[in-house]
């Protein structure tokens, strides 16, 4: 193919030119193009145009252009599955499992990380899940044993993970870190005097940070692997949240936000009297922070700043609520979009271009706790235990999901959903305070769901046997439950 050449009306080209040509073409043009003659039919097919046409897209990233014999039908069933997994996300066609644990331990703190979730108890047990194979045998990671540790576990109070590392933080400001290829036991652990206020595990690497006190310190291995300590900074106020980025810590104390690294420990991003920050994200290059005002500050509403994290310059001032903003995601929304859940029961989706809310949902009766958005979704988690999915563009809830406790934890991807829903309390009514109480009940321990929205679920196999039923066709829609009666699958 590469000697003939290829005829574009009035001239003749060399076949590898022809193909540059082709390559400014999308899918549509490529049909027509394939229509036109024999040779160009060919050409339009040509696997390098349909491998690049993948890449674009998103699909098959991590392969090579010899892994695939016809790229032309690999992308169709990309885009197929793709619409598939919408379509059961907004009809909740699919499955949902709940991990649970044994009788008696009350749920502390779940953090998850590409399907794979790390939860804390009462007990002082941390325990994982992967969903990603649906094994829900959770093995146990094991604590640092000291001499004098005969008596209960303290509760387990901050859990992080990704890629390679677990961290679990207690009440009594230890502080165990585990890897995930070797082993259940710890590979580092270290104490704090004080009751740890926040943890932080870097989203990428092995760098965890920790605040307890005025103190907060960053602890990652060397080149050797030996962990150290790399920083450890003095602030002047409690720390409520702390997040981490390559080579930035970003903590909110109070009413000023610190970016700490180590050539300059105590550099203030933003600070102003009297105006307390209510939530904290970080991306690589910016910082999104909710601030609070009083009423003899009426002309500065509830806001979310956006700051630059190189110039430390604020770029954006968006929101105008009565409200506290209570969460914010800035790390897993699409490019130039930022979502917001605030104690006015709304939840906001703000373009970073322009400052402006995009939408404005009316989601949950006791304010947002937790949410997270995609190019077309948003779920959000409320404090009375309601997750709720919207789609974005139309501004309406597509279906909802109660259970008993506040939403702590919302993560998901193309096709599956964590949720968390975590107590108030730690030690429920009418349950005995000691380490080896089974009573209490399971509506009080707390509860993680796992959803699962695959392309190859098939509707019947999310319905109970019972509601199955064997009828071709169904007549309107029918919620995912088909009715049967006796003597229907003879």
């Amino acid at each position: 193919n590469e000697i003939n050449e290829v005829p574009f009306f009035d001239v003749q080209l060399p076949y590898e030119l022809a193909l540059k040509i082709f390559q400014y073409l999308g899918k549509a043009e490529l049909g027509r193009c394939a229509q036109v003659s024999r040779t160009w039919k060919v050409l339009a097919e040509d696997e390098v145009l349909w491998y690049r046409l993948c890449q674009q897209e998103g699909y098959l990233l991590d392969t090579s252009i010899s892994d695939g014999s016809c790229w032309k039908l690999a992308l169709k069933d990309c885009r197929a599955r793709e619409r598939t997994l919408k379509t059961n996300w907004k009809n909740r066609v699919g499955a949902v499992s709940q991990l649970q644990y044994e009788l008696g331990k009350v749920l502390c703190a779940v953090h998850s990380w590409d399907g794979v979730v790390v939860a804390g108890y009462t007990s002082g047990e941390v325990r994982l899940w992967d969903t990603r194979t649906w094994d829900y045998t959770a093995p146990i990671l094991e604590p640092m044993h000291g001499p004098g540790d005969a008596g209960p576990q303290p509760h387990v109070s901050f859990v992080r993970i990704n890629s390679s590392l677990a961290v679990a933080a207690y009440e009594d400001g230890t502080i165990s870190v585990w890897s995930l290829m070797f082993g259940r036991e710890p590979i580092h652990h270290y104490q704090h005097n004080q009751r740890i206020q926040a943890l932080a595990l870097g989203s990428e690497g092995a760098t965890v940070a920790t605040a307890s006190g005025f103190e907060v310190k960053v602890e990652s291995p060397n080149d050797r692997g030996f962990w150290q300590t790399t920083g450890t900074f003095e602030i002047q106020k409690l720390v409520n949240f702390l997040n981490l980025v390559p080579d930035v810590t970003g903590a909110a104390a109070e009413d000023v936000v610190y970016l700490l690294k180590a050539e300059d420990p105590g550099k203030i991003l933003h600070s102003v009297y009297g105006q307390p920050v209510t939530c904290l994200d970080v991306s690589a290059h910016e910082a999104a922070f909710g601030v609070k005002t009083f009423g003899w500050l009426l002309n500065e509403p509830n806001q979310i700043l956006l700051y630059n994290l190189e110039t430390s310059q604020c770029l954006r001032k968006m929101g105008n609520s009565i409200g506290d903003f209570s969460c914010v995601n800035l790390q897993n929304s699409p490019p130039n979009m930022l979502v917001t859940g605030n104690k006015d029961r709304r939840v906001r989706v703000f373009d970073l271009r322009s400052s402006e809310s995009l939408c404005s949902l009316y989601a949950h009766q006791l304010g947002v706790s937790a949410v997270q958005m995609d190019d077309w979704k948003i779920v959000s988690g409320g404090e009375e235990g309601l997750v709720c999915v919207w789609d974005q563009r139309m501004g309406t809830k597509l279906w909802e999901m109660h259970a008993r406790h506040p939403v702590r934890h919302v993560w998901f991807d193309s096709h599956s959903l964590i949720t968390a829903h975590i107590p108030e309390e730690r030690a429920p009514r009418g349950a005995s305070l000691s380490h080896d109480d089974f009573a209490t009940h399971r509506k009080h321990q707390g509860i993680i769901y796992a959803y699962e929205f695959s392309a190859e679920q098939q509707a019947a196999e999310s319905v109970l046997p019972i509601c199955r039923s064997s009828y071709d066709e169904v007549t309107g829609y029918n919620y995912n439950i088909g009715l049967a009666v006796p003597y229907d699958s003879i």
